[in-house]
């Protein structure tokens, strides 16, 4: 059957920007110029750049016209996952936050940072953690947003929050120290925890929480040298400790004389909750978060709270590594926080999260799924004759990208489950995303 000049061309330049000939960034013919060099109607060329675009390989903006859009192959960040060795993979593994006007955001402060009065300013480094206008910026942004009132002085500015536990980790904990971590954890401080040489001791989860119980035991009969915990919204269960529970945590944490560790990367989309961590025990409580999961993965700007007591060490390790943030990146953070950019886009994301939410509901219904009506992950139990390795080929084979429950376990078993992220699929997209992934597990052969 032959093929139509606009399937002929949209092949042709789709694969030149996979392979690299057209670089990220290349500006492309306008819709006149590329009818006139290939010989097809204005109406083709139209339609050819709206396959470009549904296909996630060119943005196109108004008044500028028509460029590769800059999305590294999946490969590039996992070469060991079959689904990733396709460009045109659904990534069901990762939150890479995305909203209309994106863009014109970046544009209009870079825009703003060059009409600034001490541009040059940029150009010079920072102090180890940040300079204090901007760490003040961030501890008006906590106290306004997430309930936590903290002085600017324990505000340390980190390269996204992954840095910040690292940093954490690095000052204040030893090889062989041992950590109480939920037996479902974020793989982020697993890895940590293995590269650092920590001993992670998984404390049983139940349906709203860890088991407090479990974790009173296991900090009596170990010397537990810190607890690694997600109060609000965990990832990946969903679960938002309530007053009770926090109360109760922090308890066992003084009686044991342990560290808190707060990881708060997803507490924006909870809405209003019970007092932080770090409200309720600051002289034990790190508390981490960023704008990573909120605003843009690749801004990679983040923050840290710590003790009095911890200052000094936190800042040496700050030291010793990477000293501080780009001057431009905190300045177009700190000046998103303040000016309300920040807040306007999170309500935005809680708003777009229950939506992506209602909408897996409706696929997975009858399905064992765990999720916060908020949050933009789900959990999916696998029946017990079902693998999860086994169905995460098959959707590989299918160009969909998920997460294994082994690289959230901390125990010796995994359970047979899926992580599935919601927020990198168009809206439009998502039902029949979720409903391949339903139909690859219910046709699966047992």
């Amino acid at each position: 059957m032959t093929r139509s000049p606009v399937t002929l061309l949209t092949e042709t330049l789709a694969a030149d920007i996979r392979s690299g000939k057209l670089p990220p960034g290349t500006a492309l013919p306008t819709h006149r110029q590329l009818a006139a060099r290939h010989g097809v109607a204005l109406a083709s060329a139209t339609k050819v750049y709206a396959q470009l675009k549904s296909m996630g390989l060119v943005v196109g903006e108004t008044g500028r016209g028509t460029f590769v859009r800059d999305r590294p192959q999946q490969r590039e960040w996992d070469s060991g996952d079959e689904a990733r060795l396709s460009v045109s993979a659904v990534d069901l593994s990762f939150n890479h936050p995305t909203w209309p006007g994106q863009a014109e955001l970046l544009r209009s402060m870079l825009r703003e940072l060059a009409a600034s009065g001490d541009l040059a300013a940029l150009m010079h480094q920072q102090p180890p953690g940040g300079r204090l206008h901007e760490r003040q910026i961030v501890a008006g942004f906590l106290a306004r947003e997430r309930g936590i009132r903290v002085e600017a002085d324990r505000i340390f500015l980190t390269n996204g929050s992954q840095q910040g536990l690292d940093i954490a980790a690095r000052s204040l904990l030893r090889p062989h120290d041992l950590v109480a971590v939920d037996a479902l954890t974020y793989p982020g401080f697993r890895m940590l925890g293995e590269m650092q040489g920590l001993t992670l001791r998984p404390v049983p989860c139940l349906a709203d929480g860890p088991d407090l119980k479990a974790l009173d035991a296991l900090c009596g009969r170990h010397r537990i040298r810190a607890i690694y915990t997600m109060p609000t919204l965990h990832n990946p269960l969903g679960w938002v400790l309530t007053a009770d529970q926090r109360s109760r945590l922090v308890e066992i944490a003084r009686h044991h004389d342990c560290l808190l560790i707060e990881d708060a990367a997803y507490a924006y989309l909870a809405g209003k909750v019970p007092p932080a961590l770090v409200t309720l025990a600051a002289e034990r409580t790190i508390y981490v978060s960023s704008l990573s999961k909120s605003l843009a993965s690749g801004l990679r700007f983040g923050y840290m709270v710590v003790p009095d007591s911890c200052v000094g060490r936190i800042k040496a390790a700050i030291r010793a590594s990477y000293w501080s943030l780009p001057s431009v990146v905190t300045a177009m953070a700190t000046r998103w926080m303040a000016g309300g950019a920040v807040a306007r886009h999170e309500a935005v994301l809680r708003r777009e999260a229950r939506r992506r939410q209602t909408v897996a509901r409706e696929v997975f219904a009858g399905m064992e799924m765990i999720a916060h009506p908020a949050s933009l992950f789900l959990w999916l139990h696998l029946s017990e004759d079902l693998r999860m390795d086994r169905i995460a080929t098959a959707l590989a084979e299918r160009g969909i990208a998920v997460s294994k429950a082994e690289a959230y376990a901390t125990t010796r078993h995994a359970p047979h489950a899926l992580r599935l992220g919601l927020s990198s699929v168009p809206i439009k997209q998502l039902k029949a995303v979720l409903m391949q992934v339903r139909e690859t597990i219910e046709q699966f052969p047992i």
